[in-house]
């Protein structure tokens, strides 16, 4: 998949996400100011517990949305050879296994089949992120998974 289509990929399924966040956070306020929710006696506690949920929910629905911005801001730009990886990159590792990253400003832990290897976006932030960050290709790098160290190798950075 070519790298503009998966950046839009992203930015649709980040939308996606958003759009059902916010159904979820304007449904469960409506649901914490419904009269049937008002307090019958100072023990109960639902209309509370729902303005809670409302509330966890709309922060969801907004990091959701700096996530979506944040992406459509992104340029979609090809690294040349040698070229260190960085914010915007497409990075493919091997060793174990063969695994492709996207690094990306947010919405770490999204994954896009692209119909071949899946690819998943990790921020600059997250563990692995950290010990790619200024990588280049041919580079190797020591990963623990699952309690064990494994060596890969970075294949490509697009």
């Amino acid at each position: 998949m070519p790298k503009h289509a998966l950046h839009d990929a992203i930015v649709r399924q980040l939308q996606s996400e958003l759009e059902l966040l916010t159904q979820a956070a304007l449904a469960t306020h409506a649901e914490a100011t419904d009269d049937e929710n008002k307090a019958e006696d100072k023990y109960d506690t639902r209309g509370l517990e729902a303005s809670y949920l409302a509330h966890g929910q709309s922060k969801a629905a907004e990091e959701a949305a700096q996530a979506v911005a944040q992406f459509q801001a992104l340029p979609v730009r090809d690294f040349s050879a040698g070229e260190p990886i960085s914010l915007g990159a497409l990075v493919r590792l091997e060793g174990r296994s063969r695994n492709h990253y996207f690094i990306g400003p947010r919405a770490g832990g999204t994954e896009i089949n692209t119909g071949g290897d899946p690819v998943l976006v990790i921020t600059p932030q997250s563990p692995l992120g950290r010990q790619l960050m200024g990588r280049k290709q041919g580079d190797t790098l020591q990963l623990s998974l699952g309690g064990q160290s494994s060596e890969f190798r970075v294949t490509s950075v697009a």
